[in-house]
């Protein structure tokens, strides 16, 4: 596998409890770690011992997470230092969600309008929806799009109602140009489009949907509405070659045996998970990270996003960096990295060979 890091660094995967083949043990429920701070402490726990046994402790040591797993290891970075006196040498976040008010889409919270509209411009791009005049490279179009979310358009979300009818439709109008739907549906969104409404809409007139992991990948609309994500292509897309491939791998290769369930996506755990700790509050862990690394100035964070991504927007995760106000000389210690794929960027041939590259020249650094 010439895009593997084994010749850059061992590796070692861990799935925390009710994912993979982890299970709690005997007389302890799964359902016991389906917690913030339990599942965070489980697998810190599982580090420092890893450490411990395989005399790890004077190597240099990354953490990488993917999605939920940038939360867990935001929350690890702080659990590591200040309950086992590990330092972590550095930080690899993959598709980033560290403040979910970034992505929230919630009576009240502007942020992922405007968070979400470079991701939107990017996917209309892909699909041919812009007008002639606005397919432009694919970053110039993400950039010009940033600018306008950052500028003019978030001004227009907090005038709201002040805003007068005139200069509604105006913004109507260029928020339809940058993402590629009419002006008409903006206005009656309130120049507010959420997710689920993109998504349905963009290829309205071909009866697709795009994905949420990947605008990419499209899918037949199952229904008339448009009132909820009715199918996730691009999930649709990984599942099964995952399955598959991660399950012949397992028993075939590596001559691992065992008849439990792969748990490879167990939503599930979602409706059961607890945030306990965030009561009252979007979950936020860009804190503690802050925390972490003004104590640890050694520790370096590389952030990868992907254009397409629709569950993470590469936006939120900019904000989220941007508003951690770290002193000026420890920000170059924050890389962003960009890949013309989705939330599983390395699905992209092209995306998984630039990967390869960042992620060496991280770890070399």
């Amino acid at each position: 596998n010439e895009h593997s890091l084994l010749d850059e660094s061992d590796l070692v995967f861990i799935d925390p409890v009710g994912t993979g083949f982890s299970r709690a043990t005997v007389g302890e429920a799964n359902s016991a770690f389906y917690h913030f701070r339990k599942d965070v402490a489980s697998v810190g726990d599982f580090i420092r011992l890893f450490c411990t046994r395989y005399g790890r402790w004077a190597s240099p040591k990354y953490l990488i997470g993917e999605s939920y797993g940038t939360t867990r290891a935001a929350a690890l970075s702080g659990y590591l230092q200040d309950r086992h006196g590990l330092f972590l040498n550095g930080i690899i976040f993959v598709s980033t969600i560290l403040n979910f008010q970034t992505t929230r889409f919630a009576p009240g919270n502007d942020l992922p309008y405007a968070l979400y509209l470079p991701s939107y411009a990017a996917a209309a791009w892909y699909h041919g929806r812009l007008e002639t005049g606005q397919q432009q490279s694919l970053a110039d179009t993400v950039q010009a799009a940033r600018d306008f979310a950052l500028g003019d358009y978030s001004a227009a979300l907090m005038r709201g109602t002040l805003l007068s009818a005139a200069e509604e439709a105006e913004m109507a109008a260029r928020i339809g140009q940058i993402i590629g739907l009419p002006a008409d549906l903006v206005r009656r969104c309130n120049l507010r489009v959420d997710l689920t409404t993109f998504v349905n809409e963009l290829l309205r007139e071909q009866s697709k949907v795009i994905g949420r992991l990947d605008a990419r990948f499209t899918g037949y609309d199952l229904g008339p509405t448009g009132r909820q994500i009715n199918l996730e292509p691009s999930s649709l897309a990984y599942n099964g070659p995952y399955t598959a491939a991660v399950y012949d791998y397992l028993r075939r290769e590596l001559k691992f045996e065992s008849d439990l369930p792969y748990e490879i996506m167990n939503m599930r755990i979602n409706s059961d998970w607890h945030f306990d700790e965030f009561e009252g509050s979007y979950v936020d862990v860009s804190e503690t990270l802050r925390r972490i690394m003004v104590s640890n100035p050694h520790l370096r964070v590389l952030v990868c996003n992907g254009y397409y991504d629709m569950a993470t927007p590469f936006a939120a995760a900019e904000y989220t960096f941007n508003h951690l106000y770290l002193p000026p000389d420890l920000r170059d210690h924050v890389q962003m990295t960009y890949y013309e794929s989705g939330h599983l960027m390395y699905v992209h041939l092209p995306s998984l060979q630039q990967q390869k590259q960042d992620l060496a020249a991280f770890l070399q650094g």
